[in-house]
């Protein structure tokens, strides 16, 4: 059973605090850091790095995003309880827990199986539990559209049709789209069947993969 003790949530505290000095002004979004225990997520050798400000490695060639992205992706989300969200990209579970501990029905689909395997065997046992869905996330997931929000954590080329196809009317998506090391983050929120662009600060996520993604 993983422990999450006075320690660990002292330092939740204080990552809690650097993100609102780095400008995430959500606070709801703020708690939400604030009761995830990102360190389940790390071997307990690298407890140490859990509540740092960066991204980790986690095998199969992916990371655990840095909590400053994950906190900026959910604050542009604008996620309200009972919303219907489809994450691109599960990776570790650590920003699909996010989205539960907001009030989303998270729906999250990965193209890595050994990931798409460990992290649905993962979640439910700290408590956490999105529908899974294994497969290529460019798509989107047609077989539960449409959604209020979509939330893509990879890198993208291009913005894939089959995501903003599945959007709600006035729904948002967010998606970091450029090339294969730099991306610059965009909301599209969808009104009046009409996309309306806007551009944020630049990221780097790994490549998203898939027919509207990157080859492998």
């Amino acid at each position: 059973m993983k422990e999450d003790n006075y320690k660990h949530q002292g330092l939740r505290n204080k990552l809690v605090k650097k993100l609102a000095e780095k400008g995430i002004k959500d606070d709801r979004v703020l708690s939400a850091i604030g009761k995830v225990p990102r360190h389940f997520f790390f071997e307990s050798a690298l407890l140490d790095h859990a509540y740092q400000d960066k991204a980790f490695p986690i095998g199969e060639g992916q990371t655990i995003s840095q909590p400053y992205t994950v906190a900026f992706q959910s604050e542009k989300l604008e996620i309200k309880p009972g919303d219907k969200v489809l994450e691109i990209g599960t990776g570790s579970g650590y920003q699909a827990c996010i989205l539960l501990e907001l009030g989303a029905k998270v729906y999250t689909i990965e193209y890595n199986r050994v990931l798409f395997e460990r992290t649905r065997d993962f979640l439910p046992s700290i408590g956490y539990k999105p529908h899974f869905f294994h497969g290529d996330g460019s798509k989107g997931l047609p077989v539960k559209a449409p959604f209020d929000k979509i939330i893509v954590t990879a890198g993208a080329p291009i913005v894939p049709d089959a995501l903003t196809s599945q959007l709600k009317e006035g729904g948002i998506l967010v998606i970091p789209v450029g090339d294969r090391t730099r991306q610059l983050m965009l909301r599209i929120c969808k009104k009046d069947g009409k996309l309306i662009r806007e551009e944020f600060d630049n990221f780097a996520f790994v490549p998203l993969l898939g027919a509207q993604g990157w080859g492998k």
